[in-house]
C-alpha cells in the first residue's frame, strides 16, 4: 500500500500553511509552494505566513516558490476555486500519471459550473483527483487544535491511504467515495454563511439566526440530492459541519462579509480587501440550481444581493412572504 510520504502543498496562504503544519505533524516530507521566489524567501526567513501572523511554519516543512520535490506523490491544491484551474495548468507538465491531486477549494467555478475535481479530470486525466473539505478554521489547524474533515476519493483505497497519511493526533480526516457531496457541501455553506451573517448583521436575533441556517441546509441538501449527493455526507463533516462552523462566527470571511453588508456596507466595502469564496460560487452555484430545477430561494437571494440586483430588506421582506409550506 503506498505510504503517501512526500506531499507538496500549493498556496502559502492561511489555508497552505495550515495543511502543511498538519502533513508535517503527521510525519510526511512537505514542501509549502509559494507563488514566486520572493514570497517563499520572505515565508523561510520568518518561519510564518503573513496570513497566519504569529503562528510559527512546522521546522520540518521546506519552502519553494513554484517548484515541489519531483518524487511528490500528492499535491493538496490550496488556492481559491476561481484560481484552482490556472494553478493547475502551471504544474501539470510535472505531475505523473498516480499522482493524487486533492483540491482543498470549496466553490464552483464560474461560466464552466465546474466543481474542482472535475476540472482536475479535465485537465490532468492521467492523475488521480480528490477532494479535502469539512468544519477547519485554519488558524485552528494550523496551531494544531482538534479538528475533524473529511477526505474523498472516487478510489476508497486512495481516500484511506490518504486519511492515513494526513492524519494524527489533532487533524483527524475521516474517508469516502461520495466526491461530489464533499464538493456539495464545501461550495454552498459558503453562500449560505454569507445570508447569516447578513442576518446578525441586522440583528434579527438567534432564532431568526437558526432558522436560516436550518433551512439554508434543506436548500444544500436539496442540490445534493440532484447532484447524486449521499445523505451520510450532506448531514456529516464536509456538508451539515461545516455550515454549523460557517454560519456561526467572525473567523468566516463569508460570515463576516454577510455581517458587514447586514450593516449597511456596500459588497465592495463588505469584503474588506479579503477573499470570500461564496461571493464568487453564489451565481455559479444559483445556476447549477436552475440547471437541476433545484429551488433554493435563499442562495438566489444572497446571489441578487451580491449583483446589486436587490436591496437587503426586499430580499428579507422576500423570503418572509414566501407561501406557506410542509417542511422538507
Amino acid at each position: 500500500m503506498t505510504s503517501y510520504q512526500q506531499i507538496a502543498v500549493v498556496g502559502a496562504g492561511a489555508w497552505g500553511t495550515a495543511l502543511a503544519n498538519a502533513a508535517s505533524r503527521a510525519g510526511r516530507d512537505v514542501t509549502l509552494v509559494a507563488r514566486d521566489e520572493a514570497t517563499a524567501g520572505a515565508i523561510h526567513r520568518a518561519r510564518e505566513s503573513m496570513r497566519l501572523p504569529g503562528i510559527a511554519l512546522d521546522a520540518k516543512v521546506a519552502i519553494s516558490g513554484k517548484r515541489y520535490r519531483d518524487a511528490t506523490q500528492v499535491l493538496l491544491l490550496a488556492v481559491p476555486a476561481q484560481s484552482f484551474r490556472s494553478a493547475l495548468v502551471s504544474f501539470r507538465e510535472n505531475l505523473g500519471k498516480d499522482t493524487v491531486i486533492v483540491s482543498c477549494a470549496k466553490g464552483i467555478e464560474r461560466g464552466t459550473h465546474l466543481f474542482t475535481t472535475q476540472i482536475v479530470e479535465e485537465l490532468l486525466p492521467q492523475t488521480r483527483p480528490a477532494i479535502l473539505s469539512g468544519p477547519s478554521f485554519a488558524t485552528d489547524v494550523a496551531r494544531g487544535l482538534p479538528t475533524a474533515v473529511t477526505l474523498a476519493a472516487q478510489d476508497e483505497a486512495v481516500a484511506i491511504q490518504l486519511c492515513q497519511a494526513l492524519g494524527s493526533a489533532t487533524f483527524r480526516p475521516y474517508h469516502t467515495t461520495d466526491v461530489r457531496g464533499v464538493e456539495i457541501g464545501g461550495a454552498a455553506k459558503n453562500v449560505l454563511a454569507i445570508a447569516a451573517g447578513i442576518v446578525a448583521g441586522k440583528k434579527l436575533g438567534a432564532s431568526a439566526l437558526a432558522a436560516l441556517t436550518t433551512r439554508g441546509f434543506a436548500e444544500l441538501a436539496r442540490f445534493g440530492r440532484a447532484l447524486g449527493a449521499r445523505a451520510e455526507t450532506l448531514g456529516g463533516l464536509s456538508g451539515l459541519g461545516d455550515l454549523i462552523l460557517t454560519c456561526s462566527s467572525m473567523q468566516s470571511r463569508n460570515f463576516s462579509l454577510g455581517v458587514a453588508l447586514g450593516q449597511g456596507a456596500s459588497v465592495e466595502a463588505a469584503s474588506g480587501g479579503k477573499l470570500a469564496e461564496g461571493a464568487f460560487t453564489a451565481q455559479a452555484l444559483l445556476e447549477l440550481a436552475q440547471e437541476k430545477n433545484v429551488e433554493m430561494p435563499i442562495c438566489e437571494a444572497v446571489a441578487a444581493i451580491l449583483d446589486n440586483k436587490v436591496g437587503i430588506d426586499d430580499a428579507i421582506q422576500g423570503l418572509l412572504s414566501r407561501p406557506f409550506k410542509a417542511e422538507e
